[in-house]
Formats: C-alpha cells, sequence, structure tokens
C-alpha cells in the first residue's frame, strides 16, 4: 500500500508525553509541523524462535510531508519515538532550515517491538510473550516501513543507542533500503563487558525479586526502581559532567536523592524484556554487506561504548568508506547520554548527508 494511502489511517495528531520524555517548549514544538500518531497490525509476525503472533501491534509517529524524502528515526531500550520529540533532538533537527528539516524529509519515528505504544509484555501476556530479539525488531520496523507506509527505499536510517545498534542492523540485513546509516552511541560489536553485565544486573535483579512471581506480580518489584537509577548513574551521565553537578558529597546525594524520588511507572516485564533483546546482538560478522555510506557517531565519554578499547575503530575497517565521528567529552557532554543532544553533531551529519546522491525509489 502506497505510504499517502497508509497515512489517511492515522489517529489524530496528538502530543505525547512520557516519565522519560523532556519538556517540549512551545518554541520547539512551533518549529516542526506536529506529529501524526498512528498504529499498524503486521499479520502473522515470525519471530528468530519460531513462534508467531497473529496480529503484532506496531505503533509509530510521522512528522511533515509523505512526499518527502523518508526518514527512519530508531529510538533507544526503554524509549519510544516520543522520547524523540524533546528541544535537544527534534527541536535541533526538524525545524526549518535544520538537518532534517520537516518541509524535505518525512520522518518516521516507530515505537519498538516492545516498547512504548507497540505489542509489548505487559500488555496481558507478561512473560509467555515471545522472547525477542534485535532481529526481530528490526524486521517489525521494516515491515512497518515496507508494507505499513509502503516505502521502499529509505533516504536515512538514523538510531541512538539501541536504534544505533538497530541501524547496524539494518545495513546488514537490508543492504539496498537506504541511502545512509547513521548509527550512534553504539558499537557493531558483540554484546559484552560492563555493557552487557550491567544490562545482567538488570534482568537477573528483576527475576531475583521474589516479587516477580515468575512475571504473575500483583505489584511491581521493588527492586526494579533502585536498579533503574542505578544502571542509569553507572553508564551514562559522563565523567566530567557528573564531576561539575555534583562535586561533593552532599550535592552527590541531592542528585541521588532526586532520581530515587522521581515518579518510575516502568512495568518489569517490559524493562526485563527490553533489556533481554540485546542479548544476542552482533553484526560484526555480517558488516560487509554494508553498502549504504555509514557514518558512525560516538561520545569520547560513553561508558557503554569506550572508545579506548579499539573495538569500533577495528570493525569500521570493515565497512568500505565509513567513517567515525567521535564527540569529545567536557562537563557539557553526557557520556552515553550525549548523543542525544544534536548540537554536538547535526553539522556532521549535514555534511554528510551532502556528500551522498538521494536514491529516490
Amino acid at each position: 500500500m502506497h505510504r499517502v494511502i497508509a497515512l489517511s489511517h492515522a489517529i489524530a495528531t496528538v502530543f505525547l508525553a512520557a516519565m522519560s520524555l523532556a519538556p517540549i517548549s512551545a518554541a520547539s514544538a512551533a518549529a516542526y509541523p506536529a506529529p501524526q500518531e498512528a498504529t499498524w497490525t503486521a499479520r502473522d509476525f515470525r519471530f528468530h524462535t519460531g513462534e508467531t503472533m497473529a496480529e503484532l501491534r506496531l505503533a509509530y509517529r510521522t512528522i511533515g510531508n509523505p512526499a518527502g524524502e523518508p526518514v527512519l528515526v530508531l529510538h533507544g531500550t526503554a524509549g519510544s519515538g516520543a522520547a524523540m520529540l524533546n528541544d535537544t533532538f527534534a527541536g535541533e533537527l526538524f525545524g526549518p532550515g535544520q538537518p532534517l528539516d520537516a518541509a524535505k524529509y518525512f520522518i518516521i519515528l516507530p515505537d519498538a517491538l516492545g516498547a512504548g505504544k507497540s505489542a509489548k509484555p505487559s500488555d496481558g501476556l507478561r512473560a509467555k510473550f515471545p522472547a525477542y530479539n534485535y532481529d526481530d525488531m528490526v524486521l517489525a520496523q521494516y515491515r512497518l516501513v515496507t508494507e505499513g507506509l509502503g516505502i521502499r527505499h529509505l533516504r536515512l536510517v538514523i538510531g541512538n543507542s539501541m536504534g544505533g545498534m538497530h541501524t547496524w542492523i539494518w545495513g546488514t540485513t537490508y543492504p539496498d533500503a537506504m541511502d545512509a546509516l547513521v548509527p550512534m552511541a553504539s558499537q557493531p560489536t558483540e554484546m559484552s563487558s560492563r555493557n552487557w553485565m550491567m544490562r545482567r544486573m538488570i534482568i537477573d535483579g528483576i527475576r531475583n525479586d521474589p516479587a516477580w512471581n515468575g512475571g504473575n506480580y500483583t505489584a511491581q518489584p521493588q527492586a526494579l526502581k533502585a536498579i533503574n537509577v542505578f544502571f542509569g548513574i553507572a553508564t551514562s551521565g559522563g565523567t566530567l559532567n557528573y564531576a561539575t553537578q555534583a562535586p561533593t558529597r552532599e550535592a552527590a546525594d541531592k542528585l541521588l536523592d532526586a532520581r530515587l524520588a522521581a515518579p518510575f511507572t516502568a512495568d518489569a516485564n517490559d524493562i526485563l524484556y527490553q533489556w533481554d533483546s540485546s542479548r544476542d546482538y552482533n553484526p560484526a560478522p555480517n558488516l560487509p554487506r554494508i553498502k549504504a555510506p555509514l557514518l558512525a557517531i560516538n561520545s569520547a565519554d560513553d561508558e557503554r561504548n569506550p572508545p579506548e578499547t579499539g573495538m569500533m575503530t577495528h570493525e569500521l575497517a570493515a565497512v568500505p568508506g565509513a567513517r567515525l565521528y567521535l564527540i569529545p567529552a567536557s562537563t557539557q557532554t553526557q557520556g552515553h547520554g550525549t548523543t542525544g543532544m544534536a548540537k554536538f553533531w547535526k553539522q556532521q551529519l549535514v555534511e554528510f548527508l551532502q556528500g551522498v546522491p538521494y536514491q529516490a525509489k
């Protein structure tokens, strides 16, 4: 179905807010067209395990004219497409004259399988929901784009954190589906080291809480909130940034107390599945399949993808012409969270896209 026809089924425009979503000021919200929210159902969806779902709900938002150059924007773990609609990301990219101006580009922001308003364990299946992985999530995105929106070729696939890892999979699995790839806050390497160990702590922390009860809890396990705060501090924020925000024990306690006191409404099964879905991520063996020009963007103080290991540089050698832009660490960067602030890399994106011809199909 052609994407213009598919979009005629979109439900009314809404402005979404989630607990993780930064407030959208009136100025930034007015800078680009209002997002259009819709859902599409993938029929007979087959997971990598062989399990199937007759109907798989996939939620998404679009910004701009469907006739524009299509751009797929992919969010991070435990987030949603709505989480990208904030001042520091959308407010820097989608407005008039900005790098992904919605007057020129058709922006697609899906909620990943297992997140946001897409199908997920908390819908009712709980721990009986299929144990999806990143390949399944990317397949769901691909079917949404090609079948749901009728788009056969994307101008750009760009993703942050988990979305960055999905971008690597897009390039290796569907090498002819896009002009350009921009994976951010990610590496095309096996899930390992601190990155996986910290994820395991979330997964095991939930499963080992007696209240979890095999996924059939009557109240959210109490360990979930503390685990989430611990993970956030340990793997995102930036060393120099934290030293600036919390230069004394008193300041550090105040910052921690504020995070522990913040509302937290996530579902334990959803969180467990989201982090566990990365368990077999490893696009490295398939990197030579990538055809599209690729610009990887990471931060020098990224706690989950530390550049000093040399892993990124080594793997990029398998992708002809691929480049890495490493954002220098500073008191303004936020470690793994840095790439969520487009001001640090939007000029590099503009220059990159200028050198990549648009192959409309």
